[in-house]
């Protein structure tokens, strides 16, 4: 953590809706009149598209099914907590871009499924945001967390996840419902081991939950829609949040724990800004007075 150079980590699993939370951190920091350096976690990936696809058969040769982008043997964790600590210390830090398509193929440079160079993070900034898998992890001496200020989870139920990351996947990756099942059964044992306990180590999670029958995810036509849904709210320190004016401003929303708000799911950007936003300005002039 670090009053000069403050970070923000927003983790999720594939398909969870991390990027959408990110959108949100930028209309706030655009709005805010707040400069950001962004770090993706696609970009820690330890192969390359067509090297990963390479040591997954072989893995599966030896056996090993369950060879996935969730583990820490295929991610330069260590790599990533050392920008988070280059940043905390002195605003910058080294990174790179992960090629996810043609379109970002013409923008970066590169094939899609390949990395950028390295280089410096943009300087100066006034904060990092960091979006992936592994924005608070701990295994063996890494410790992503520690060096954030502020961590969000995004962790839909489980079945909805599945839904969003089946249509996804078929839609931007032409991928094929099988395909993606067997992705999703491959990944599950670094799911539970690698990213689920990250959300205890956050200090808010936002869980979308659908109202409607998701009970077989694989055949689901649709994914539910906001006014299908509800976001649960926790709070891991709730001392200091303003629940009763966050229950005025967000219609039909209730308590449901001491800790945690419900809201409907079309409310959940509102809820996002107006929980986010005082958030970010506390870090900020946390910043601005570090620096006086």
């Amino acid at each position: 953590m670090s009053l000069e150079h403050p970070i923000i980590s927003v983790t999720g699993s594939s398909g969870a809706g991390t990027s959408s939370v990110r959108d949100v951190f930028v209309q706030i920091f655009r709005r805010e009149n707040i400069t950001a350096a962004y770090l993706e976690g696609d970009s820690f990936h330890r192969y390359d598209r067509a090297e990963m696809k390479k040591q997954m058969a072989e893995a599966g040769a030896k056996g090993n099914d369950h060879f996935s982008h969730f583990s820490p043997e295929t991610n330069l964790l260590a790599e990533l907590q050392d920008v988070f600590r280059s940043y905390g210390e002195t605003g910058t830090g080294r990174h790179r871009h992960y090629v996810h398509d043609d379109l970002e193929a013409e923008q970066y440079g590169g094939k899609p499924g390949t990395f950028t160079d390295w280089k410096d993070l943009p300087s100066p900034t006034d904060i990092l945001l960091y979006e992936g898998l592994h924005g608070a992890i701990k295994h063996e001496n890494i410790d992503t967390g520690m060096h954030a200020d502020l961590k969000i989870g995004v962790v839909p139920v489980i079945n909805l996840e599945w839904i969003q990351k089946i249509h996804r996947d078929k839609k931007a990756r032409h991928y094929t419902t099988e395909a993606v099942m067997d992705t999703i059964l491959r990944r599950m044992p670094d799911y539970v081991h690698y990213i689920c306990p990250q959300f205890t180590e956050t200090d808010i999670n936002f869980q979308r939950v659908p109202l409607v029958d998701t009970s077989n995810p694989f055949i689901s036509r649709t994914i539910p829609t906001p006014d299908e849904s509800i976001v649960v709210i926790r709070f891991k320190d709730p001392h200091g949040i303003d629940f009763p004016y966050l229950l005025s401003m967000l219609h039909n929303s209730f308590m449901s724990r001491a800790n945690s708000i419900a809201v409907p799911g079309n409310k959940f950007d509102l809820a996002m800004q107006l929980i986010l936003t005082p958030l970010i300005l506390q870090l900020v002039e946390r910043k601005r007075r570090a620096k006086r």
